[in-house]
């Protein structure tokens, strides 16, 4: 009988409880096939898909939808590309059209992001702020990408975020956690009378540690795309970071020792029996 991993409960953000703490994009593969197989590796409950008509089909015209199960998949449809607040909100409003026309549960999901500039990707705090208490009064699941500044994160969770994501680094970038201490200000602030917000770290993942880290600061969830997909094997490396979510988790919840300037023996030095040559 296989043994249940120890601290692996599920995830609850908008009502919809999920056992993968990790979310995987959609985009970027080699071909529908590939992806198929990382997402099967990742393990994970969500997909997020971009929404612009133009990326959910490919050159041969083949439909993005038609090779993801949606009966397994919950899909989270997100604003990639967008740089205003209102076509973030046209995109949104299509993606809860689609889904709705399919009769799916992820209709009313929307993973918000409103950028900046094309060069670096970053959020546009702003934007995001309006474009979020927008989409809330069209009765939207939001959940917003933003850039690690604490005071900008609280803002959007204000503005009724169902869930806020601080980016680790720059959307594609592979840089990891840039600076884990904004990313625990971040956790703290978000938490403050509600520790059950969830808070998912976004953006800049490159190799599985920076999956772990990310969970070993207390985040709920990692959202990745590139990283996978880009990788030399994308299957494997789907299903590194599937194992570096739950390592990092359970990393979390154990409690790592406290750092030290000096070493701490292992073993007591009280009782130890010294041996003398010739005695």
């Amino acid at each position: 009988m296989q043994q249940a991993q120890p601290a692996n409960h599920p995830l609850q953000v908008s009502g919809v409880s999920l056992n993968s703490r990790l979310i995987v994009g959609t985009g970027k593969y080699k071909s529908y096939e590939v992806m198929q197989e990382a997402l099967e590796s990742s393990g994970c409950d969500v997909v997020t898909v971009a929404v612009r008509r133009e990326r959910l089909y490919n050159e041969q015209g083949r439909s993005l939808l038609e090779f993801l199960d949606l009966q397994r998949y919950t899909i989270l449809p997100n604003t990639a590309g967008c740089f205003t607040v209102e076509d973030a909100v046209r995109v949104a409003l299509l993606g809860r059209d689609i889904l709705e026309q399919l009769n799916h549960r992820g209709a009313g999901w929307v993973k918000l992001e409103v950028l900046g500039d094309k060069k670096t990707l970053l959020p546009d705090p702003c934007g995001t702020i309006e474009a979020t208490r927008l989409l809330v009064k069209e009765g939207f699941q939001v959940l917003a990408y933003t850039s690690d500044d604490p005071i900008a994160a609280l803002r959007i969770k204000e503005a009724g975020a169902a869930s806020v994501m601080p980016a680790a680094s720059p959307i594609g970038s592979g840089q990891g956690v840039l600076n884990r201490n904004n990313i625990v200000l971040c956790l703290e602030l978000l938490k403050q009378g509600d520790p059950t917000y969830p808070v998912i770290v976004d953006a800049g993942v490159g190799a599985a540690s920076d999956v772990a880290i990310s969970m070993e600061t207390g985040a709920d969830a990692v959202l990745l795309n590139t990283a996978i997909a880009h990788a030399a094997d994308p299957v494997l490396m789907a299903h590194a970071m599937r194992s570096a979510c739950l390592a990092g988790r359970q990393s979390y919840l154990a409690g790592r020792i406290p750092k030290r300037l000096y070493a701490n023996a292992s073993s007591p030095w009280e009782g130890v029996i010294s041996y003398i040559p010739g005695e």
